[in-house]
C-alpha cells in the first residue's frame, strides 16, 4: 500500500447532506428513531460518556496508539479524509493504529469520536478493503451509534451488580439481548456506508473474507465463500437452527459470511444505484412527523419479511405454530362473536311470547 494507491485512484461519487437514514438498515434506523423520540435520552448518555469513558479512551489512544497524520501513515491519513468528504462529515474524526494481533477496528466518543484499528489490519487488508473499513467506521460515526453503543456497555455494566437480584438480571439480560440484535444490525448498516466509500463491491468482498481467515486470496474460490452463506442461511436440521441462535444471541457483530452476502444482495439493489445517483434522504430536510412511525413501521416489516422469507427449518416451525394458534384464537373468538347475548336471547324470547327459565 503506498500514497500513490491512494492518489491514482479514480474520482468518487460524493453524497453532499447524505442522512444516514438513507443507507441505514430498517431494524437500526427503528432503534434510532425511538432513541432520538426520547426527550433529554441522548444528551443523559453524552453527558454520562464524557465524563470519564470517552476522557480515557481518548487519553489511551493518545498515549499508546499512533495517530495518522500526514507524516504517520500517509496512505490511511488520505483515507480518512477523502472518506469524511465522501459522507459529508462536518471534520474527519482522529484515526489511530494499535498494535493487535487480530483483525479489528472500532470508533469511540460522542462529542469528540475517534476511530482506531488494529496493526494486523493494516498489514493485511490492500487500500481498496481498507478505504470499506475505514468508511464503515465514518458509518458509525455519521449514525450517531455511539450513543446506543454507550447505553449497552452500560447496561452490560450494570447488570455484573444486581445479578444477584434474579429479576433484575434476567430484566437486565433481556435489555442487552435486544441491544446487541440492535447492533448487529447497526453493522450491516455500516457495511452498507463502507461501500459508499469504497464504491467497490468487491473491495468489500475482499474485507470480508479476510475478517473470516483468508490470508492468501489467489488460494480463496469467492463464489465457494458465498455458498457458505447461503449453506448457512438455508440449514435443514433444527437443531442447527438452534445452535445458530444460540451462536449469534451474544455476538455484537453479524458472520462474516451473512455480512458478506448481505452486502452484496444490497450493492446490486436499486436502492444503492439510486444513491450513488444522488436520490438519497438529506439531513437539511424537513422533519416529517411521521419519520419516527415510518422507521418503526420499515423496522417491523424488515422483520417480517425476514422471518416469511426464511428458509430455517425452526422460524418454518414457529410461522407454522404460530399460524396454527392464530386460526385456532379467530376460531375461538369466532364462535364468541356469533354467541347470542343474554340481552338478544330474552329479546328473542319475549318476542317469541316465551319466558327464560
Amino acid at each position: 500500500m503506498t500514497e500513490s494507491d491512494v492518489q491514482q485512484s479514480s474520482p468518487r461519487v460524493r453524497f453532499p447532506g447524505i442522512s444516514p437514514r438513507a443507507y441505514e438498515h430498517p431494524a437500526d434506523k427503528g432503534g434510532m428513531a425511538a432513541l432520538r423520540a426520547l426527550p433529554g435520552v441522548a444528551d443523559v448518555l453524552k453527558a454520562l460518556n464524557s465524563l470519564f469513558q470517552e476522557r480515557a479512551d481518548r487519553l489511551l489512544a493518545t498515549s499508546s496508539f499512533v495517530r495518522v497524520g500526514e507524516t504517520q501513515y500517509p496512505v490511511l491519513h488520505g483515507l480518512r479524509n477523502e472518506a469524511a468528504e465522501i459522507l459529508d462529515l462536518e471534520s474527519a474524526p482522529q484515526l489511530y493504529v494499535y498494535r493487535s494481533p487480530f483483525v479489528h477496528a472500532y470508533t469511540r466518543g460522542i462529542d469528540e469520536p475517534f476511530i482506531a484499528v488494529s496493526s494486523s489490519m493494516v498489514e493485511l487488508l490492500d487500500t481498496e478493503a481498507l478505504r470499506f473499513v475505514i468508511g464503515h467506521e465514518m458509518g458509525h460515526v455519521l449514525s450517531g451509534h455511539a450513543v446506543l453503543l454507550t447505553l449497552l456497555y452500560r447496561l452490560q455494566a450494570l447488570q455484573k451488580q444486581v445479578s444477584w437480584v434474579p429479576l433484575g438480571h434476567f430484566g437486565m439480560q433481556a435489555a442487552i439481548i435486544a441491544m446487541l440484535e440492535w447492533q448487529r444490525k447497526a453493522e450491516l448498516s455500516c457495511d452498507r456506508a463502507g461501500l459508499l466509500v469504497c464504491q467497490d463491491p468487491a473491495a468489500t468482498l475482499r474485507a470480508h473474507l479476510y475478517f473470516a481467515g483468508a490470508t492468501d486470496l489467489s488460494q480463496i474460490d469467492i463464489p465457494a465463500f458465498l455458498e457458505q452463506a447461503k449453506e448457512y442461511e438455508e440449514v435443514e436440521d433444527v437443531r442447527d437452527s438452534l445452535i445458530k441462535l444460540l451462536a449469534v444471541t451474544p455476538r455484537t457483530h453479524p458472520f462474516s459470511v451473512v455480512r458478506a452476502a448481505q452486502l452484496q444482495r444490497w450493492a446490486a439493489s436499486e436502492e444503492y444505484r439510486a444513491i450513488l445517483a444522488g436520490d438519497y434522504k438529506r439531513r437539511d430536510a424537513q422533519d416529517d412527523e411521521n419519520k419516527l412511525n415510518e422507521d418503526l413501521s420499515g423496522a417491523a416489516k424488515s422483520y417480517k419479511d425476514a422471518w416469511n422469507n426464511s428458509r430455517d427449518p425452526l422460524v418454518k416451525v414457529i410461522n407454522d405454530v404460530g399460524g396454527t394458534l392464530s386460526n385456532v384464537a379467530d376460531r375461538v373468538f369466532s364462535g364468541f362473536r356469533r354467541r347470542p347475548s343474554d340481552e338478544e336471547e330474552n329479546n328473542d324470547s319475549g318476542n317469541n311470547g316465551g319466558t327464560k327459565s
